[in-house]
Formats: structure tokens, C-alpha cells, sequence
């Protein structure tokens, strides 16, 4: 009656694990148990009561109850075939096996009874003896089907628990493999602006090379090697402090001001409220990377680049402006968002791609004409709550 497909725990002794486990162990166990159990009744209420106590009287329920266990066997295949019948067809069933099990078991007691004991011509006490050996195979019949309906129960309790602790696990092994690939996803959009950034610089240091501007070029060499230090040495998973971001835009713009000299002008417009807001790190360089290609380098007068920070809130405003005519045709008022990627170039796509996986839908990338005729590429990202304010940053740098 217990499944057999249950697995059996180490800590159970073999022997006692033989009668937990397999039903045909405990089937007979509890059939000695039950029987004995009426053997010592009917002794109490039938041979002490009628003053029996010859031994041929006491031998008798202990013959009766092995007659009982003989007579029931038989039932246990019976209910087994009808388990999955109609509700209908399983009372009719039980009911035959209950009724056909009473008398041949009143048969056998009788013709025992009345061959161990000098009583005779009991025949006519039949139905008295029926009616007792009737009610006692239906609580035979019904201690049987509690049994197994407990270990039905038992056994989808078991069987939930066990898909319930698998659906965990996979939820779980799932949020692990989408935690790997983000991680992986950013750090492939992180270090795509490594080889980005240096071919353009490497260029730009063989142009130097070319016109006989040794100093020059080794000056950038030196702050090239500056700036890869502070980009390697930074995880690019780990989010860092604005003011960090700050000053490696300034790392990037020193490379960039040996090469343009007085035609690259710069504005750092910092609100020291922003300095300890966290950021994607190297979130602003592909930004000036793009305005320094497409606003500067064109116009042989050159032009402005300026970093704005502001607090509104919960949220941080990161502006980056130049004074170029930028990489994007757009007249004054014109808007462009994240989602649309026209006309974006690689650092430009890169930028919007880690603010995705870093913010989800909690941030805004916005693009616009500015006033001096270049663009003006606005972040608005989510301040963490505990982000203490920082001063160790002047408001204006110019």
C-alpha cells in the first residue's frame, strides 16, 4: 500500500525500512496486528463473559482470527482491481467482496467453533454470527481504503513539494544564467569602447608622428597610457561615483586637448550635489568621443564642449552640449529619444544599450538641437536612495 518509487532515507535501519517502505510487508503487519487485536477482544468479551476458559474455547479466537486472515487476503487484489472503477462500480464491488468475505468467514468459524468445543446445532445462531463478521470486514474494507487514500495524499503532498523545490531551482539556475549573460552583455558593450576610443587616438598620435610633432605625440602617449589605466583597472559591472566619471572625461579630454590646442574649449558645469550619484563607468566618454569627432574636428575654428550636471529630485541630469554641427542633421527643437536609432553611430548605440541594462525603462537618453547650433545629449538616470552628496569637485571648471 506504501509506493514503492518513494526513496528510502540512508538513516532508516534495514530491517524497520522493509516494513516502512513495502506495502506487502506492511499489508501482513497490519493484518497480524489487526487480528490478534480481535483475537484478545473477543477472549475479553465473549470467553471471559460466557465463563470459557477451557483451552479449546481460548484456541478458538486465536483460530478464528488466522481463519479471518486467510478469508481477507483475498479482498486486497479485489479492491486493488476495482481502485480505478467508477464510483459506482467500486461500492457494488466492495460491498460483494464484504458480503462474500462475512460468510465464508461465519462458515469457518462455525464449523470450527462447533468442532473444537462440544457445542452443537449452532446453524440456527447464523445470522447472529453473519452480523458480526459483517460489520467486521467493513471495518476491515474501511480501514484498507483509509490507509491508501492517506498515502495518496502523503504522496502528492510529496510529489508537489518535490516539483515545488524544482521550479525553485530552475527559477533559480534561470535568474543565474540572465544575471551571467547581462553581465557578460555589459562587459562586451564596456570594452567596445576600449578599441573604439584607442584607434581614434592611436590616429591621432600618428598624425602627430607624420608632421614631426614628437613632443606632442608623446605627451598623448603618456596620457593615453593615463587614461587606459583608469578605464582597465575600473570593473566594468561595478558602477562608479559621478565624480570619478568626471574626472575620466577629463583624463579623455587632456589626450584630446594636446591634439586640438586652443581649439577645443571646455565647460564643466558640476553640481557637487551629483558628485556621489553612481553611474555606468565610462558612461560620458563615447559622448565626448562623438562631439569632439563630428564638432570639432571639422571646423578649423574648432569648438566648445560643456559637461552640466544638475539634481531634480530623485533623478540625475547629465547634459553633455558642443557648439559643433554634430553628427545627427537636427534643427532647433527637433527631439530624438532612445528607441529610435537613426543616424546613431557606434558610441552613440553603445551608450543607450548599457543604460537599458543598467536602468531598464528608469532612465531617459534624449538628443537635441542645442542653442550654439551643435547637440545637446541629455541622461536623466535614478538616484539610489543613501547617496551622500560630495564637495570635492569645484562647480565650474573652465
Amino acid at each position: 500500500m506504501i509506493n514503492r518509487g518513494i526513496e528510502q532515507p540512508v538513516d532508516v535501519h534495514r530491517f524497520w525500512g522493509q516494513f516502512y517502505y513495502r506495502s506487502d510487508y506492511q499489508f501482513w503487519l497490519l493484518q497480524g496486528i489487526g487480528w490478534t487485536t480481535l483475537s484478545v477482544i473477543s477472549f475479553l468479551s465473549l470467553t471471559l463473559w460466557y465463563n470459557q476458559q477451557q483451552l479449546n474455547y481460548i484456541l478458538h479466537t486465536a483460530v478464528q482470527s488466522l481463519l479471518g486472515i486467510a478469508v481477507a487476503w483475498p479482498l486486497r487484489p479485489l479492491f486493488r482491481n476495482l481502485w480505478n472503477k467508477s464510483a459506482l462500480r467500486r461500492l457494488i464491488g466492495i460491498s460483494l467482496g464484504i458480503l462474500m468475505a462475512s460468510i465464508v468467514w461465519t462458515v469457518l468459524r462455525l464449523t470450527s467453533f462447533m468442532a473444537m468445543t462440544p457445542e452443537r446445532g449452532l446453524w440456527s445462531d447464523f445470522g447472529g454470527w453473519m452480523f458480526g463478521s459483517i460489520l467486521i470486514f467493513i471495518g476491515w474494507a474501511s480501514l484498507y481504503h483509509g490507509i491508501k487514500y492517506y498515502q495518496l495524499l502523503q504522496k502528492e503532498h510529496q510529489t508537489s513539494l518535490t516539483l515545488l523545490a524544482q521550479n525553485k531551482e530552475i527559477q533559480l539556475q534561470r535568474s543565474r544564467a540572465e544575471v551571467v549573460a547581462r553581465e557578460a552583455q555589459l562587459k562586451m558593450l564596456r570594452y567596445q569602447l576600449n578599441p573604439h576610443f584607442l584607434f581614434n587616438t592611436l590616429n591621432a598620435i600618428s598624425a602627430l608622428v607624420r608632421v614631426n610633432k614628437a613632443a606632442h605625440a608623446n605627451v598623448m602617449i603618456v596620457q593615453l597610457s593615463d587614461f587606459l589605466r583608469y578605464s582597465l583597472d575600473n570593473d566594468p559591472i561595478q558602477p562608479v561615483a559621478l565624480e570619478e566619471e568626471v574626472r575620466a572625461v577629463q583624463l579623455y579630454l587632456d589626450i584630446e586637448k594636446t591634439r586640438f590646442g586652443d581649439r577645443l574649449n571646455l565647460l564643466f558645469d558640476v553640481d557637487p550635489s551629483t558628485l556621489a550619484v553612481t553611474v555606468p563607468s565610462l558612461i560620458l566618454q563615447p559622448l565626448v568621443e562623438n562631439a569632439v569627432k563630428y564638432a570639432i574636428a571639422p571646423l578649423e575654428e574648432g569648438g566648445k564642449i560643456s559637461i552640466i550636471t544638475r539634481r531634480e529630485g530623485n533623478k540625475c541630469v547629465i547634459q553633455m552640449v558642443d557648439s559643433g554641427t554634430g553628427g545627427i542633421a537636427l534643427e532647433a527643437g527637433d527631439l530624438f529619444s532612445a528607441g529610435a536609432e537613426r543616424g546613431l553611430g557606434v558610441g552613440l548605440k553603445n551608450t543607450i544599450d548599457r543604460l537599458e541594462n543598467c536602468y531598464g525603462d528608469d532612465y531617459e537618453f534624449r538628443i537635441r538641437a542645442s542653442e550654439s547650433g551643435g547637440l545637446c545629449v541629455s541622461m536623466r538616470l535614478p538616484i539610489e536612495n543613501g547617496q551622500a552628496e560630495a564637495f570635492s569637485m569645484p562647480t565650474v571648471i573652465e
